[in-house]
């Protein structure tokens, strides 16, 4: 915790602001070491903030959810306590005016009299902690084996809303919010990158993916199943963003330049026969408290760092790879591994590398 405070205040210093009030419900997770401040799983920002100056930290919230914060989410946090009636949002509004007064201070969303730096906020997240290396991977392992035991009990004529239904309890049992959820089967497989659950029945073909939250920490995975052979054309497009996955992941060691992996990416769609894949959907990016902290674009110059969680979500119409990683020295760890899953092996430069194959049913 004393690691985070500490980060922040050395912002502040270097940056010359007093003060520093933190919003969004990810900044807030984050500084109270996965804290859920909010009550709205959807909201950008949390029911209470932080305030944190060079010698002090403060909590502003209404009285509804201070006990909760204090007694269950601050993780041993010590903050003054600035509360108001849940009603009275002009009380609030002091408060925060009366804690600015007289400084330079700075926010993570727009708030009169701060400067908004949302973006540098979030850039103290990127490295992870120790204790968010353990918490991350536990994560992972939990949103791997959910999502295999759901694939491999799905049956022919379930709805995607049932399926989506199974997924929540098997995460939700493991302590882990369903903060994104998406499922197609057969045609809406093809048809949409984000497909949210309908009544529609599979018969042949199904997605899942994830982005489950626990510990205030995001991790996303994606799995595939079908009843019965694939057809050429499917095994031929998921072999090849199998591979491309595969440069993604081995390309992300510690220094490298984002736009740099992302380029070596779309030279394997390239060369895989897909060259204009990569324009239908975002490749996915650095991961922490947010789904992505930010996605990779073309001539992105941003480095990665270490430890840094990264989720790539390469895909070709009609199939998908995705898993999330945390960059070592070496070569990357990936942490939503699933037990049991048919696995691809994909030789890359010179290395042997392992990604989920579509599990046949």
């Amino acid at each position: 915790m004393n690691e985070k405070i500490e980060r922040v205040r050395s912002f502040l210093k270097e940056n010359k602001f007093d003060g520093m009030l933190i919003s969004r419900q990810s900044n807030f997770s984050w500084l109270s070491n996965g804290g859920r401040g909010h009550v709205a799983i959807s909201s950008e920002s949390s029911v209470a903030s932080f305030f944190v100056t060079l010698d002090d930290i403060y909590l502003i919230s209404n009285n509804i959810e201070s006990r909760r914060l204090q007694e269950e989410e601050l993780k041993g946090l010590d903050c003054q306590i600035k509360e108001h009636f849940w009603y009275d949002n002009e009380h609030r509004d002091r408060i925060i005016q009366h804690l600015f007064s007289g400084k330079q201070v700075c926010s993570d969303l727009p708030v009169d009299g701060a400067t908004n730096v949302a973006g540098k906020i979030a850039e103290l997240r990127y490295i992870l902690t120790q204790q968010e290396v353990e918490n991350y991977k536990k994560l992972g392992k939990h949103c791997g084996e959910a999502i295999c035991k759901v694939c491999k009990s799905v049956k022919s004529g379930m709805s995607e809303f049932e399926i989506a239904g199974i997924i929540s309890s098997e995460l939700y049992s493991r302590g882990i919010d369903p903060i994104v959820l998406l499922i197609a089967v057969d045609d809406r497989v093809s048809r949409y990158r984000h497909p949210l659950p309908t009544e529609k029945r599979v018969e042949k073909y199904g997605m899942i993916v994830v982005c489950g939250r626990k510990y205030g920490l995001i991790a996303s995975v994606t799995r595939l199943f079908h009843f019965g052979p694939l057809s050429q054309e499917l095994r031929q497009k998921h072999n090849a963003v199998v591979e491309v996955d595969t440069v993604f992941i081995a390309e992300s060691r510690p220094g490298a330049i984002v736009g740099d992996i992302l380029l070596a990416a779309q030279n394997k769609y390239a060369e895989k026969g897909f060259a204009h894949e990569w324009k239908l959907h975002h490749q996915g990016g650095p991961a922490s408290y947010d789904p992505r902290d930010y996605t990779a674009i073309p001539g992105l110059t941003k480095k990665l760092l270490k430890p840094q969680g990264i989720a790539w979500n390469p895909s070709i119409t009609g199939t998908k790879s995705e898993d999330t990683i945390i960059t070592t020295d070496s070569k990357p760890e990936i942490i939503t591994t699933t037990p049991d899953w048919p696995m691809i092996s994909v030789k890359y430069k010179d290395d042997i590398w392992y990604r989920p194959d579509i599990l046949v049913i």
